[in-house]
């Protein structure tokens, strides 16, 4: 089974398909759909229910899920880590920790407001412009969003019975991936033998599991990381490549671009113009 991991605290992304199976798989992260138009099937953990326009699913990391769909059908996708969430007032973070934690995990929209619905619709169809217009203060307009959506599912999912499921894989996949972002910037405290010790495991393990959840070995998935890091400096601050490399812990800048090229086909200083150029495009 698929395995879909996300390298930055968040992610938008508007897909529109027609009458397309999209295979069953697993996320590292949260995932919330909005059907903008269109209707078919979700199915998650062995559970199926008929979707159709205005529905909002609410995916959790580990949940096996997919969507048939039987007419043309256009999905805004929000997801997000543990990452952006711990960037969340502490009020804040402890309130959708209860939340989640009484989610039942099962098919179905989670907007038990009708007017929310209306409500949703717009905060989406907000994102979904000012992503596609970069202009001053983008990144901060977005989150703004993104908060409020994340909000709006949260008071709806109170009005949601709570079920008591068993989800030992799916919080320590989450304590992991969080262990590894929280110590990106210091290497060595990244090697399989401290991540080990640190979850009182043998680093056989440690590497075991992170093929089996993760999709990827633990190497892999921290330079993924790291890239996807070092794209956001590039893209959104006026950071030098020397201050990157002392920042994430690379041996030189020859090593640092010898990386990105590897992973993007292109220098760091020309993927760094190609987004100047794009900016200044619009």
């Amino acid at each position: 089974m698929e395995i879909r991991n996300l390298y930055q605290p968040f992610e938008l992304e508007l897909l529109k398909i027609d009458n397309y199976e999209n295979r069953e798989h697993r996320n590292t992260f949260f995932e919330m759909v909005f059907v903008l138009e269109g209707e078919g099937t979700q199915m998650i953990n062995n559970h199926k229910l008929p979707y159709a326009s205005n529905k909002l699913f609410l995916i959790f990391p580990q949940d096996i899920h997919g969507f048939e769909v039987t007419t043309t059908t256009s999905f805004f996708f929000l997801r997000f880590n543990d990452s952006y969430l711990k960037t969340q007032p502490k009020e804040w973070i402890q309130k959708l920790e209860l939340i989640f934690n009484n989610h039942n995990h099962l098919p179905g929209c989670i907007l038990k407001n009708v007017s929310d619905k209306a409500l949703i619709r717009a905060l989406v169809e907000a994102l979904i412009r000012e992503n596609a217009n970069p202009q001053f203060q983008q990144q901060e307009v977005i989150k703004q969003l993104i908060n409020t959506i994340i909000i709006i599912a949260s008071r709806n999912i109170l009005l949601m019975p709570p079920t008591v499921t068993d989800k030992s894989k799916t919080d320590y996949s989450i304590q992991l991936l969080s262990y590894i972002h929280q110590n990106i910037y210091d290497p060595a405290l990244l090697k399989s033998e401290r991540i080990a010790e640190r979850f009182n495991v043998s680093p056989k393990y440690i590497s075991t599991f992170f093929k089996i959840h993760i999709g990827q070995t633990l190497q892999d998935y921290i330079i993924t990381y790291k890239i996807k890091l070092i794209e956001t400096r590039l893209r959104y601050t006026d950071m030098q490549i020397n201050e990157i490399v002392y920042e994430l812990g690379f041996s030189d800048s020859s090593h640092l671009n010898r990386l990105f090229k590897k992973y993007n086909g292109i220098s760091p200083s020309e993927y760094k113009k190609m987004m100047d150029e794009k900016q200044t495009s619009f």
